[in-house]
């Protein structure tokens, strides 16, 4: 005999509309906080990942987490920008830029709340070095002055943030000349102004990492080695793209772990929730079973019937709570990462990996939800299923 056909499945779910939906919505609901966590610790790696470039080297002193936690002498830094490797530009210079970078407190434009602002003092090859970055509005400072750029996720989140603005720290005024976008990157949650200026300004005699462009990406690991080798030196080398992926990952592990405490606790609820759905299919079609046992259906194909019910059960509570988590991309949260501190700007990532995450664990709660009741009705006494009106 053959098994009992799909659409009768499917109808099956149609004629009991307000259980369905409900169970549907339960199931959503877990699918949605499941996947914008996974969106959120995405969205955070993605940010960080693409402030770096490939080409790119970033030099910090050995043991340094951070940027912030490092340092690097003139002496050191005139020895590190003389390496063969090194890539020139157009005016013969090397492609090196000495930074620094320190935190500061701003006052958030709708909390008044303080939170930390990266400051980072940049130098004259630092726009080669990140074409990535473009002026929204106004200049880039001028070299020598009290000037500065800010990120645009920096003017629209915090007081007085905004063009031909002023802000006071490190006991000196700065006035705002320009605001930049960096794309997807960490650097619009930063402010920008000269290294040579902002140094005295901190009380900091030295630079806290340099930036420099490979003139051949593929011998990076030649320039690491005769630099980390150097007995005068103290540094470490890591690619841009590397030293920003180990930026991120503290703070997306414990995203990712958040999200998945929070959503087994809301998934029982959604379990238990298709669990009653089922059972309540099972009693109300007693007689109906009975029927199809009687007419030759096999106990498996009545369990993968009703089973069947479970997992559509599952997959559109699934595909409800992913169509409702797209929408978070087009939402900017800011969270303080744990590496550096500072408050960090990025959005909601949604990729084909998290989609099928979330999709598939929709599936098992339906699962686990329908198969004692599919069982039940497969093991129901042909007699006593008749028997019941």
């Amino acid at each position: 005999m053959k098994g009992v056909p799909f659409s009768y499945s499917l109808r099956n779910l149609g004629t009991r509309r307000l259980t369905t939906i409900l169970t549907i919505s339960g199931m959503a609901l877990v699918v949605f906080v499941f996947t914008t966590i996974l969106m959120l610790a995405q969205g955070l790696q993605k940010t960080l990942i693409e402030t770096g470039s490939y080409d790119n080297a970033v030099i910090i002193r050995k043991g340094s987490g951070s940027e912030v936690q490092s340092w690097i002498d003139r002496a050191q830094a005139g020895t590190i920008e003389t390496d063969p490797l090194v890539a020139t530009g157009t005016d013969g210079k090397p492609l090196v830029a000495h930074e620094l970078v320190v935190l500061i407190g701003l006052p958030k434009k709708d909390t008044e709340k303080v939170s930390n602002v990266t400051i980072r003092g940049i130098s004259e090859a630092t726009s080669a070095l990140r074409p990535q970055d473009k002026l929204l509005r106004g200049r880039m400072p001028q070299m020598g002055s009290s000037e500065v750029v800010v990120g645009s996720s920096v003017a629209r989140r915090f007081k007085g943030a905004d063009l031909d603005g002023e802000l006071r720290f490190g006991m000196r005024q700065w006035r705002i000349v320009g605001i930049f976008d960096a794309g997807n990157t960490g650097f619009t949650s930063e402010i920008w102004g000269d290294v040579e200026q902002l140094m005295p300004a901190f009380r900091r005699p030295v630079f806290s990492s340099m930036i420099l462009r490979m003139s051949d990406p593929s011998q990076f690991d030649a320039l690491r080695n005769r630099i980390e080798t150097n007995p005068r030196l103290t540094q470490e080398v890591k690619r841009e793209t590397r030293y920003y992926l180990e930026q991120s990952e503290m703070m997306a592990k414990f995203l990712r772990i958040l999200g998945i405490s929070l959503t087994l606790i809301f998934s029982l609820g959604a379990i238990i929730g298709a669990m009653i759905t089922m059972y309540a299919a099972v009693a109300n079609r007693v007689g109906e079973i009975g029927t199809l046992r009687a007419l030759g259906f096999r106990r498996r194909s009545i369990l993968i019937a009703f089973l069947m019910e479970a997992l559509l059960l599952g997959l559109a509570g699934g595909a409800v709570g992913l169509i409702f988590a797209s929408f978070m991309q087009l939402v900017t949260v800011s969270t303080v990462n744990f590496q550096t501190f500072s408050e960090l700007a990025f959005k909601f990532s949604l990729t084909f990996g998290i989609a099928v995450k979330g999709v598939l664990f929709a599936v098992i709660m339906g699962f686990m939800g329908g198969v004692l009741p599919a069982i039940r009705a497969a093991h129901m006494n042909i007699v006593e299923a008749l028997r019941t009106k």
